[in-house]
Formats: C-alpha cells, structure tokens, sequence
C-alpha cells in the first residue's frame, strides 16, 4: 500500500456525477488554491455497508463546507450506474439525496494511483489475463489540502465502515496547525489547546492537562 501523506494527489480527469447532472469531464484540480478536499473510495454502488457511508457524508455535507471541505466520493461503477443509484430512493436502498460529486472509475485507473485497488490481475500460462479477487477499491479516504497535497490517508477493508466524524477530526487538527502552528496530540478535539512543538511547549502543555 502506498503511502501518499506529503506527496501531490495524483491527478485525474474522468465521469462523475451529481445530482441530476453526468459530467464529462470532472477533475481535482478545480480545488487547487480553492479548497481542501475528502477524497474517498468506496467498493461497489447497490450495496449495504456504502450507502450509509454516503448517506453520512451528506448529513455533515454542511460540517464539511464551513471547513471549506470539498466531499467527493469515487468507485470502480460506471457513471450510469452512480445516475441509477442517486436516482433510487434512500428506503429502496439508493442514495437519493446525496449532492457531492460521485467519480466514475470504470478502468481502475484512478483507484489504481492512489493505489486502493483490490484484487490482483495477471497473466496465466494460457498467456490469458486473468484476475484474483475483484478489481473494486477499499474504502480509502485522503485528504488533500488546497495545495493539492495529501495530508491525510486511511484505507479500511470492505467490510469496515469508516467514521466521518473523525474525518472531521483530523481537518480541524489540520486548520489548527496551519494557523497557529501548534501540533495536536492523541484525541485533540476542536476547541483544545495545540502543543508548541518545543521541550518547553510540551512541558507547558503537559502542566496544564
């Protein structure tokens, strides 16, 4: 697994969709010294665990914007199938309802860059291209700051659903650090004090906990 934290987001253009619109050709770089950016992966649309991933990710949408967070979500289905799935009601098992833009990674390329990309494809010695498992992405989530570089990164196995409000979390610590330079220890919530990255800054913080 590669680890992208400090390096420059790879870059994509590809079909996205949102809301009622397909847009041809959608890219990160629109963010670039704009806004900071939730890039997430997940495996499959019309499934179970996804959805209330999705659906959670709209209901702090707001959460996300009063950061100046761009929510963008990306998996291995087709741009029509995102259109069908935003289409079908949150009661019938669809994402009806959800705002931020949906990526469609048909040729695995971009979960392939950010190297979320299950399942194993290669050659058999019937010189035939075969695949090991199955080519969906893991639910990865990075966080891109507005420079386009990577801050942030975790990638949860299929089954395990990830928490937004940690995502939350860690752009707080993120924007507490960029404007006033002090790091933030285990568990640091919105609204903590940040430790100067000194011997004495964390004596001083160490004193007052």
């Amino acid at each position: 697994m590669a680890v992208l934290v400090g390096k420059p987001a790879p870059s994509f253009t590809a079909k996205a969709v949102q809301g009622e619109n397909i847009i041809d050709e959608f890219s990160l770089d629109q963010f670039l010294g704009k806004k900071y950016v939730v890039f997430f992966f997940y495996p499959k649309d019309f499934t179970f665990v996804c959805p209330t991933e999705l659906h959670r990710f709209q209901e702090e949408l707001s959460e996300f914007e009063s950061r100046n967070v761009a929510v963008v979500g990306c998996s291995t289905d087709s741009e029509f199938s995102h259109w069908a799935w935003l289409n079908t009601p949150k009661n019938k098992g669809g994402i009806q309802g959800v705002q931020y833009p949906l990526v469609a990674d048909i040729n695995k390329t971009i979960s392939s860059a950010y190297d979320v990309l299950a399942g194993d494809e290669y050659v058999n010695e019937e010189g035939e291209i075969a695949v090991d498992g199955e080519l969906v992405a893991y639910r990865g989530l990075f966080l891109i700051d507005p420079e386009g570089i990577v801050r942030h990164q975790v990638v949860n196995d299929m089954p395990l659903g990830r928490s937004i409000r940690e995502s939350l979390r860690v752009i707080d610590a993120l924007q507490h650090f960029e404007e006033h330079g002090e790091v933030c220890p285990m568990d640091w919530q919105k609204g903590d004090n940040g430790m100067n990255a000194t011997h004495e800054g964390v004596s001083s913080y160490l004193g007052n906990q």
